[in-house]
């Protein structure tokens, strides 16, 4: 008897939409308003960010500052798509996107509400590897450049991507395999939770900078911790950024690119589209979390279609923490001036994550012009699980 060999199947990444719009500059979304004191507020609220310099008008007034001022991980919450839209550019079908990572620099000019932020997106590059989670995917890297009303820079964000194919990625199953159940919490666990959490939140309230001069290498920042994560929690992150609320923003486009890729649709897997057309009328059809690529975040059956285990938190969120941990910890007087996160395991449904830091450096004349301290910052959830693996430049004033 003759037996035929069955080839196996291969798994590809279509990429013909993708090369050509390398270096290219792209388009986006552009919030109609201003930055408000509510903006700021809900922003430092989805954060679990209770620093009062942001959100207490009595405390703001009295401060340096002479009123509220926003967190530098603001700019995220101002940008459409959460830093992520330069980073997706390019038609694949049937696939989906988490966050894999990002690298910020911080120009020092600070965000105040009335502030407009305005972007420049870049399609920088990408490169496809085999994962164990989805086989090939993509990791793509995008630039955004975060300007101010009066053509100051604020910041610069550089996203990456990955974009996979969500059927293997379910086929695979690696974190149903790897997750396990929700976690249920005992009370005498989340007292413990919460005791650390008012830790970290009264070890510098007032935003006391440390002096370079005193800080040493080894030293140790004050532990935090955020959690349980929840629907509820997972959906207030995602309402603070503000490209999600109805009527926010509108497409814009950079002068002079034939193919901007401005709304174009990147190939979600079926049921996590937008309908551009539907919401002119209903504009849940296109808010991402009613409808969209970020219906996973939310719902545990939805994030099982696109090989998560339950339902998960944001990359762009676990970015946004490093840099209020680090910011806090500088105070008033200094600064964060460049992170690179990178981006290794989704916050889960009911997990907590522990915010872990040390200092490894110190440069008195940097490349920026002012001391700074390196920082090296490790977000881990209760089963010692890396989610995030991040270092970091912060400035702190001599004396």
């Amino acid at each position: 008897m003759n037996t035929k060999l069955t080839e196996p199947e291969t798994v590809e990444l279509d990429l013909s939409d993708v090369d050509h719009r390398v270096g290219q500059p792209v388009g986006g979304g552009q919030l109609w308003d201003p930055c408000s004191t509510t903006d700021v507020r809900r922003w430092v609220m989805a954060m679990d960010n209770p620093n009062p310099i942001h959100w207490d008008e009595e405390f703001a007034r009295a401060s340096k500052f002479g009123g509220l001022i926003a967190p530098q991980s603001i700019a995220v919450g101002l940008d459409y798509g959460h830093g992520a839209q330069p980073a997706c550019v390019g038609h694949i079908p049937n696939s989906h996107l988490i966050f894999g990572g990002e690298e910020w620099w911080f120009y020092g000019t600070p965000v105040r509400p009335g502030d407009t932020l305005f972007q420049e997106r870049r399609f920088h590059d990408y490169k496809v590897a085999d994962t164990k989670f989805a086989g090939p995917t993509m990791f793509s890297r995008g630039d955004t450049l975060h300007t101010n009303q009066h053509g100051s820079k604020v910041a610069l964000e550089r996203s990456t991507a990955i974009r996979y194919l969500a059927d293997e990625a379910t086929k695979r199953g690696m974190y149903n395999n790897n997750v396990g159940a929700v976690k249920r919490w005992t009370n005498a666990e989340l007292i413990e939770v919460e005791n650390l959490r008012h830790e970290w939140l009264m070890s510098n309230r007032m935003g006391v900078s440390p002096r370079f001069d005193e800080v040493e290498i080894g030293d140790t920042l004050q532990r935090r911790v955020i959690g349980p994560h929840s629907i509820a929690s997972f959906t207030t992150e995602y309402r603070a950024f503000l490209f999600n609320i109805w009527g926010t923003f509108h497409w814009v486009a950079p002068d002079g690119v034939e193919d901007p890729w401005v709304y174009q649709d990147p190939g979600w897997v079926e049921g996590f589209g937008y309908d551009e057309e539907g919401a002119k009328i209903d504009p849940r059809k296109r808010d991402g979390l009613y409808v969209g690529p970020s219906r996973g975040h939310i719902d545990s059956d939805k994030a099982s279609e696109v090989g998560m285990a339950r339902a998960y938190g944001y990359g762009a969120t676990m970015g946004a923490w490093c840099t209020d941990f680090l910011a806090n910890w500088a105070g008033h007087n200094g600064m964060v001036r460049h992170t690179k996160a990178d981006f290794r395991t989704p916050a889960f449904e009911g997990d907590v994550t522990y915010f872990d830091a040390e200092v490894v450096g110190k440069e008195a004349q940097s490349a920026w012009g002012v001391p700074l301290v390196q920082i090296k910052l490790r977000l881990t959830n209760q089963d010692g699980d890396v989610l995030v693996s991040c270092t970091a430049e912060v400035e702190l004033p001599f004396s």
